[in-house]
C-alpha cells in the first residue's frame, strides 16, 4: 500500500512539473521572438531536444533496442515526429509572432476538441448528441477569445495569428490520433520525434531564414525551452503515464492555459482580457464535458 502512494505521489509531481513547464510556452517563445523569427526558435530548441532526448536514450541503454524495430516503424515515427515535433511548433511559434500569448496559447489548447473532431473520422468513434453538444460549447468559447467578447461583431484580433493557432491545434490533435494507432517505446519514438524535427527544420531554416546568433538574454530562453519545456518534460511526462490514471491526467492537463495566464501576466506585462478568461471557462467545461467517463491518455 505505501508503494502504491509513493508511486502515485511521485507520478502527481511528475505531472505537475509538466504542466508547469508546459504552461510557460507563451513565456518563452514571446521572449525569443523579440530577436528571432518562429523557424530560428524552432531549429535552436529542436538542437536542445535532440541533445537531451538523445542522452536520455543512451542512459536508458535504449538505442541497442533500435536495431531491431522495422522500417516501417520509423517511417510511421518521421510521419508523427513531422506533425508534433515540427510542423505543430511552427504553427504555434507562428501564432505567438503575430497574435498575444495568451490569445494564440488559448486557441492551440482547444487541441481535445478537435481530436473528438477527428476521432470521428479517423477512428469511426460513434456520433452522439453529447459530444456534438461539447464541440458546440468549447466552439462558442474559441468565438469569446478571438472577437475579445464582442461575439456579434466578429471583430478579430489577429486573423493570421489565429488561423495559425488553430491549425496548431488541429496538427496537434492529428498527431494525437495517428499516435494512438502505435505502441512505440516512448524513449525510443520521441528521440525519433525529434530527430526528425530537426532534419526537417534544418532544411526549412537554411532555405527560407538562416539562423543568426541571438544575444545572451534569448540564449537563456533558449536553452530554457529546448532543454527543459520540450526535452526533460516528455521524460516526465511519460513516467506520470506509468503512475497516474490517464483520466485524471487528461483532466489535470487543463490547468495549463489557466496558469499560463498568470506567466503571462507576471512576465509579460500582458493584461489578462475578462473575455479570454470567460472563453477558457467555457472550452474547458466543453472539454471536461467530452472527458467525463472517458479515458484517453493525450500528450
Amino acid at each position: 500500500l505505501c508503494f502504491n502512494m509513493s508511486k502515485k505521489i511521485s507520478g502527481y509531481i511528475y505531472l505537475a512539473l509538466c504542466i508547469i513547464f508546459w504552461a510557460s510556452i507563451p513565456v518563452a517563445s514571446k521572449k525569443i521572438l523579440v530577436e528571432l523569427n518562429n523557424l530560428q526558435m524552432l531549429f535552436y530548441s529542436t538542437i536542445f531536444s535532440f541533445i537531451i532526448l538523445g542522452l536520455l536514450l543512451l542512459a536508458q541503454k535504449k538505442h541497442k533496442m533500435m536495431k531491431t524495430i522495422p522500417i516501417r516503424d520509423y517511417l510511421s515515427m518521421i510521419l508523427l515526429g513531422f506533425l508534433g515535433t515540427y510542423l505543430y511548433y511552427i504553427l504555434l511559434y507562428g501564432a505567438f509572432a503575430l497574435t498575444t500569448a495568451q490569445e494564440g496559447f488559448i486557441l492551440v489548447y482547444t487541441w481535445p476538441i478537435l481530436v473528438l473532431l477527428l476521432a470521428f473520422v479517423i477512428l469511426k468513434e460513434q456520433v452522439t448528441l453529447k459530444k456534438i453538444l461539447t464541440i458546440l460549447i468549447s466552439f462558442v468559447g474559441i468565438i469569446i477569445i478571438v472577437t475579445r467578447g464582442k461575439i456579434f461583431s466578429f471583430a478579430l484580433t489577429n486573423v493570421s495569428g489565429d488561423l495559425l493557432a488553430l491549425s496548431g491545434a488541429f496538427v496537434f490533435a492529428l498527431f494525437s490520433i495517428l499516435g494512438k494507432k502505435h505502441n512505440f517505446d516512448k524513449t525510443i519514438s520521441v528521440f525519433i520525434y525529434f530527430l526528425s524535427a530537426l532534419i526537417f527544420t534544418t532544411i526549412t531554416v537554411f532555405i527560407f531564414s538562416p539562423p543568426k546568433i541571438p544575444s545572451p538574454d534569448v540564449w537563456f530562453w533558449l536553452l530554457y525551452n529546448g532543454i527543459l519545456v520540450n526535452g526533460v518534460t516528455y521524460i516526465w511526462w511519460f513516467k506520470a503515464l506509468e503512475k497516474v490514471d490517464t483520466h485524471i491526467i487528461s483532466t489535470a492537463l487543463y490547468l495549463t492555459p489557466f496558469i499560463s495566464l498568470i506567466y503571462i501576466w507576471l512576465f509579460l506585462d500582458e493584461k489578462i482580457l475578462f473575455s479570454s478568461v470567460i472563453g477558457l471557462v467555457v472550452i474547458v467545461i466543453g472539454i471536461l464535458l467530452q472527458s467525463y467517463k472517458k479515458k484517453i491518455r493525450y500528450k
